[in-house]
Order: structure tokens, then sequence, then C-alpha cells
């Protein structure tokens, strides 16, 4: 009885384990919304009730505990199959080849059609499990169905908090997905052939075999880089899926670059490196934080008495692999002294951001604070800061909700200087895009001030300005294109649709009480698309 109890207990693991990986598994194609997270839920969730219906058809008739053992073994199979399954299945409803604004409708019912065709199965075995427990309990304890079967969900739940826990914070951190896949496989497949095969060898022969099977796999199934983009290391941290790549890795210094891809397989990236410091070039976002501070510098004497620079401090909520840092590093004028503050959620990120992309942990004058929420991190950090630059996302789109309200502006607002500066990264389809309006709103709401959107030529970025308590420049204005290098940002903001200025509202369309980000962000991407195909995409 007490064998049978905690097989109940691994299949109750088991079955969270594929539930809460499953969304991981699937982040590198749909990413980790709640509209993912719903529709894995809703999958698994369909599953289990077709598998208690199977269960307690096949409870009616035959050994009860030689089918359990059978449909454990099924459920093993199918969850050790997941890891490998999931790169062809998901591009059999996202094809890689398709950019993110071609993608836009395939999100969401594509997350939704991978998740049926890989989770069902292993879910709808493991729904098995407990009428066939209940049936076997019932039978070698002589009692009632009552009594057996508030023992086997007892059982069964005390497993699913074991799963729930350990895969979240022990199992994918620290042995990564496939792994955790085909251990949760071999526990069950162990479980299975205790059933079906009670004597000790013929069960150990069996489970020997299934081991060597299972770690023999993972040595056949290893991407190939191609020769033009180079895997530098893949990291499963506790919160997503992280990629280094280099693009061009045998070419010129001068062609070398790294990026690092979060949860994305579209022709993006969430940090990139490239061996000098300063500006990228054309269509990277990134080059536009540098901008603050030269029209500060231009609107005064940035030397102070004696010859000596004044600091600019800098906090960057949304660090990365520091790729803003280098930026600014190379770009900072003449009477600047420059010192950040960067905050990552993630310290695995900035773990890859020290060995792959020469990001400073810690030395004078860059400090840089991992494993903290930029919101949480913002209360706790001493101000003045001259600029705040957010920069805070996952794949490639998706806002923190929190990160976008006017509430949490108001907090930015207050750590800065008195004409200190905001710069926040919104991607978006040119200036008058849903997500980039509502969140220029919130944060002139959350700041009392203009917000200019600014658009990143050759991108899918626009660059939100705000300065509370001081006037923004604007086009033609005296230190608009002051120097070199604000000549080259300020001349495409010029041309077009390419420079608006939102004045403060009455109220934040996003406020922490009611935050429609993830609607707008799926509108915004539904627009871009009806824009790509009429080929009026910004440039």
């Amino acid at each position: 009885m007490l064998h049978l109890i905690l097989v109940v207990i691994l299949a109750g693991a088991g079955t969270m384990t594929v539930e809460l990986a499953a969304v991981r598994l699937l982040a590198p194609w749909f990413g980790t919304s709640s509209r993912v997270w719903t529709n894995v839920i809703g999958v698994v969730l369909l599953a289990l009730a077709l598998g208690y219906l199977l269960g307690a058809r096949l409870s009616r008739h035959g050994d009860a505990r030689r089918r359990l053992g059978r449909v454990l073994l099924v459920a093993a199979l199918c969850s050790s199959l997941l890891p490998f399954g999931a790169r062809p299945v998901a591009e059999l409803f996202l094809p890689p080849e398709l950019a993110l604004d071609q993608a836009a409708g395939l999100l969401l019912w594509g997350s939704l059609g991978a998740a049926f065709v890989l989770f069902l199965p292993a879910a709808a075995a493991l729904g098995c499990v407990g009428p066939l427990a209940v049936e076997e309990l019932q039978r070698l304890s002589r009692g009632g169905a009552g009594d057996a079967g508030g023992r086997v969900l007892a059982a069964s739940t005390l497993g699913s908090l074991f799963g729930t826990f350990g895969t979240t914070h022990l199992f994918i951190p620290e042995l990564g997905l496939r792994v955790t896949f085909l251990g949760s496989g071999l526990l069950l497949a162990l479980s299975g052939l205790s059933l079906l095969f009670p004597r000790p060898g013929r069960g150990s022969l069996a489970a020997g075999a299934l081991v060597l099977v299972a770690f023999a796999l993972p040595a056949h199934s290893q991407r190939r880089p191609s020769g033009e983009r180079r895997l530098l290391e893949r990291v499963e941290s506790p919160l997503q899926h992280l990629e280094v790549v280099e693009l061009d890795p045998s070419g010129s210094e001068g062609t070398r670059l790294r990026m690092l891809q979060v949860n994305e397989s579209f022709d993006s990236f969430q940090s990139v490196w490239v061996p000098r410091k300063g500006l990228l070039g054309a269509g990277y976002y990134y080059d536009y934080f540098a901008a603050p501070m030269h029209w500060d510098a231009l609107e005064g004497d940035a030397l102070e008495e004696g010859g000596g620079g004044r600091p600019w401090r800098v906090l960057i909520l949304g660090l990365g692999a520091g790729t803003s840092v280098r930026v600014l590093e190379g770009s900072v004028p003449r009477g600047l002294d420059l010192a950040t503050v960067g905050v990552e959620i993630d310290p695995a990120v900035v773990e890859l951001g020290r060995r792959w992309f020469d990001l400073a942990v810690n030395e004078p004058g860059r400090t840089v604070l991992s494993g903290l929420d930029a919101r949480a991190a913002l209360r706790a950090l001493p101000g003045p800061f001259d600029q705040v630059v957010l920069d805070c996302y996952a794949n490639n789109m998706e806002i923190p909700p929190h990160l976008s309200t006017g509430e949490f502006f108001s907090e930015v607002a207050g750590v800065l200087r008195p004409g200190g500066w905001i710069s926040a990264n919104v991607g978006g389809f040119g200036v008058g895009d849903p997500v980039v309006q509502a969140v220029a709103k919130s944060l002139a709401a959350g700041t009392l001030s203009p917000v200019a959107c600014a658009r990143v030529p050759f991108s899918r970025n626009v660059m939100l300005y705000a300065r509370p308590g001081s006037a923004l420049p604007q086009p033609g204005g005296a230190t608009w294109g002051g120097d070199d290098l604000l000549a080259g940002l300020t001349a495409p903001l010029e041309v077009g649709e390419a420079w608006r200025v939102v004045r403060p509202p009455v109220s934040a369309p996003l406020t922490d009480d009611r935050c429609a980000i993830e609607r707008l962000q799926l509108e915004s991407i539904a627009a871009g698309r009806r824009r790509f195909l009429r080929g009026s995409v910004p440039r």
C-alpha cells in the first residue's frame, strides 16, 4: 500500500513538472506572457480531464495495478520526448524565417496549437493515474471508495507541491529543461516498472536500459551552429532561456558582433556587443540613451571651477548584459564624469554580460545590482540621479505591466535631480503606436511633464524622453543638434512623423490597478503586421 502511495506522489510531481516547465519550453518561440501561460494551463487541464475519464474506464475491468504501470510508462515516454519535440512542433506553428511583424497573428494561436501537440498526451496519461490508483488502493485496503479517494488525492497533492517548488527553484535552474523532463520521465518509468515487474532483477534491468537511452539522446540533438552564427553559451536561468551568439566570428574586429537573445527566435536581441565602446550605429536604440547628457552639457558650462568634470549619475533599470553602459562610456561629452548604477532582475544575465560583453561589475563608478526587480530596487536606491534609463523587457516586446504605469513613473521622477532626464525604450511601430502612446501618456501623467516620442530609424523602437521641471529640446532649438554626436542622432528625427510631444493628460491610461499593456502589445504587433503587408513600416 505504501508503495502505491509513493507512486501517486511521484505522478503528482511529474504532472506539475510538465505544466510548469511547459511554458519555459515554448518560451524561445512564443514568450512567457500570461496568454501563453493560459494556453498551456488550459491544455493541461483539458488533458487531465480526459485522463480522468479514460482512467475511470480502464479501472472497470482487468488488473488496475498493471494498467497503472503501463499508463506510467506512456507518461514517462511522452514526458521524455518533450524537449526533443519542442523545436519541430513550435516551428511547425511558427516558422523560424518569419520576422516579428509577420508572426503577430501566430504568437497566440501558435502557442495553443503547440501546447496541444506537445503536452496533451503526457498530461492525459498522468490524469489516468488517479482513478486507477483509487481502484487498486480500495482493493488492497478493502475499504470504501471515499477513503481510497481521499488518500490518493492527498498523496497526489503532496507530490504536486514537491513538483511545483522543485521544478521552479531547483530542477530547471540547476539541471536545465532537458534534464528536468528526462529526470521526470525516468522517475515515472521506474514507478511504472515497479508495478509491472515486482521482482527487482527484471525491473532494474529495464530501468538501467531506460537510463542509458535517455541520457544518450541529448548527445545527438544539439543544434549545430552555422559558420556565420556561432553559439557561445546557452543558459537556463530561473527566469528565462538565454543564448549568447556571435555573428561573423571569423571576421575582422570591425565586424564581430555578439548578441544576447532571451526567450526569442525572431530577428531580435536583448543586448549587443561590439569590440569598441560608443555609439553602435543606425538601427540601435541604445545610442539614443546618450543624447540627454549631451543636451544637458550644451545648456551650460559642463566644467566645474578648477577644471574638474562634474559627475553624471545614471540609473539603468533593465541593465541586461551592459550594452547601455558601453554606449554611454564611449559617448561621454567633455566635462562630465560618468557613474552608473545598473539593475538587472536575472543574475544569469549579469554573469553572461561579465563573460561575453565586457560588463564591469562593481568597479569604481560602475555598480551592478542583480536579482532585483527594477521597481523594488528603485525604492531602495539613494538619489539623486541625472538620468534614469528604462529598458525593461522580456521576449523582445513584453513590457512588465508594473513598469509601465503612472505610479511607477512618479517613483522614477522621485529619484531624479531637478532638471534630470528619463529616457525609456518602448517597442513600437512609430510614434503613434498604441503601446508607445499609452506608455508616453502614463509617463507624462506620472511626471507631470511633457514627453517627447522619438522614432529610432531602422528599428522597431521609440525612445521616450521626459524632463520633470525643465524644458525638452525641440527640433531647430539651440541645443538640438549642437555637437557632432547629437547632429547624427537628431537629423533622422526631423524627417516625417519621427518626433511627437505628448502633454500631461488628466489621468494615466496605465495604472497599477488597471494596466492593459499586454492587450496593447498585441494590438501593436497586429497593426505593425498590417503596415508591413502594405509596405509602410516606418524606417
